[in-house]
């Protein structure tokens, strides 16, 4: 694929926590439930969740917790989540910016040095790259799994696409890419009918300058010989 390069101004990237999150408590647990659902608005906002999980040692093991950064305590819902024997935190959020999702990966700890995933613009495209390293992850109960729904056409992915929806399911004990990318207007962009009528306003206003300055300019009437 060529590469789509985008001006600085309006490139806006973001590197994702959903997978550090992902190597944090698969390095500590050696098992593992890891399921991250987002979808990406039209307004370049997210809402999702994600679960973060490990089987559960027994009816009152609350599973790995997460401390969210200070500005997003508001904006993140942590609640318990039990399901199939695992035990651990469900986060739920809505609407939030690029770099509010980056600023998340702040749970990851260092952990989030062996995952690498970002979204970026590139005018009407959204790319998406990444790579996630889980060599250091057992294969057992291993659970991980990314699912990213997108406003606009698909473009191009190495993950399953369905209905404009892309999944990614992670192997343990491997490097697993991520990629996609995704056709749909910035919404930061001029749109063509405020283009068009801000262009109808500079003719209209040069339009009426040239008779303005035609009318001052253009030579007097003659008057007729006195008598």
């Amino acid at each position: 694929m060529t590469a789509v390069s985008a001006p600085a101004s309006t490139a806006r990237r973001v590197v994702l926590p959903l997978l550090a999150l992902l190597v944090a408590v698969g390095v500590l647990s050696g098992c593992a439930r890891v399921q991250v659902a987002l979808a990406v608005q039209p307004d370049d906002t997210v809402t999702g969740q994600i679960v973060i999980a490990t089987p559960e040692k027994g009816p009152d093991d609350p599973g790995p917790q997460v401390t969210l950064p200070e500005d997003l305590e508001d904006e993140v819902d942590v609640s318990e989540y039990r399901q199939d024997g695992y035990a651990g935190s469900l986060l739920r959020f809505d609407s939030l910016t690029f770099e509010q999702v980056a600023a998340l990966t702040q749970v990851a700890g260092p952990a989030g040095e062996a995952v690498h995933l970002e979204m970026h613009r590139a005018g009407d495209r959204l790319v998406v790259t990444g790579a996630v390293d889980l060599t250091t992850v057992t294969v057992d109960r291993a659970d991980f799994q990314l699912k990213i729904a997108f406003p606009g056409q698909v473009v191009e992915t190495n993950g399953e696409e369905d209905s404009g929806e892309v999944s990614w399911t992670f192997d343990a004990g491997a490097v697993g890419d991520v990629n996609a990318v995704v056709a749909f207007a910035d919404p930061n962009a001029p749109s063509a009918v405020n283009w068009s009528i801000g262009l109808a306003t500079v003719v209209a206003l040069a339009a009426a300058a040239v008779v303005l300055l035609a009318r001052r300019t253009r030579n007097p009437p003659l008057s007729p010989p006195s008598r």
